[in-house]
């Protein structure tokens, strides 16, 4: 405070000097005298450093308001036009010819088969003569055995006239005079076979 009051007085005094005229050496004097005064000053505490103020507040932005795309309506797609281009007709399909039918199985014949009519084989004119003159009747019945031929190879007796003439006649005639068609076998062939029969031996009118 000294060092101030004394400052504030060096200035008046200069300043009433200048107003006034004083010589050089009144100021030269006074200033001598002020020299030999040596004041300590005390240096003021140093004051705690202030923090730096913290920054003003940022004003909130509000946030961009995004306007919404403008809503377009949908332009229609133009419709395909369909034109009729005529197309050749297909090619007919190939129409397979049908399958040919399997082959006929071979012809079978089981039994034999005769030839012509059996009651010509044995006949009133083969009647034996001793049988005719006792006027003697009788069936004879027989069982033929028939070669791949067609011809009688056998001849049995399976059920007698009663009269062995009669029965030995029918044979003699049945093998001379009887023809067949032969049996068959499962591959078509001839074969031998079997056929059965009766002969009625009676006396005419």
């Amino acid at each position: 405070m000294i060092s101030i009051v004394l400052v504030v007085i060096i200035h008046l005094l200069l300043g009433y000097a200048l107003v006034t005229g004083l010589a050089y050496t009144a100021v030269k004097k006074v200033a001598s005298q002020l020299d030999m005064i040596d004041i300590d000053e005390e240096e003021p505490p140093e004051e705690p450093e202030e923090p730096p103020p913290p920054p003003p507040d940022k004003p909130i932005e509000p946030p961009p308001v995004v306007s919404p795309p403008p809503i377009v309506a949908p332009v229609a797609a133009p419709r395909p036009v369909i034109r009729t281009v005529p197309t050749a007709p297909p090619p007919p399909a190939p129409i397979a010819a049908p399958p040919a039918p399997p082959p006929p199985p071979p012809p079978q014949r089981a039994n034999p088969e005769p030839r012509g009519n059996p009651g010509s084989w044995a006949n009133a004119n083969d009647y034996p003569s001793r049988a005719l003159r006792e006027e003697r009747e009788g069936t004879t019945r027989f069982r033929l055995t028939v070669n791949a031929d067609g011809r009688v190879s056998d001849c049995q007796i399976t059920g007698s006239s009663g009269h062995s003439d009669l029965d030995e006649a029918a044979c003699k005639n049945l093998t001379r005079r009887a023809r067949f068609r032969p049996s068959l076998d499962s591959r078509g062939e001839p074969t031998t076979g079997y056929y059965s029969n009766a002969v009625r031996w009676q006396i005419p009118d």
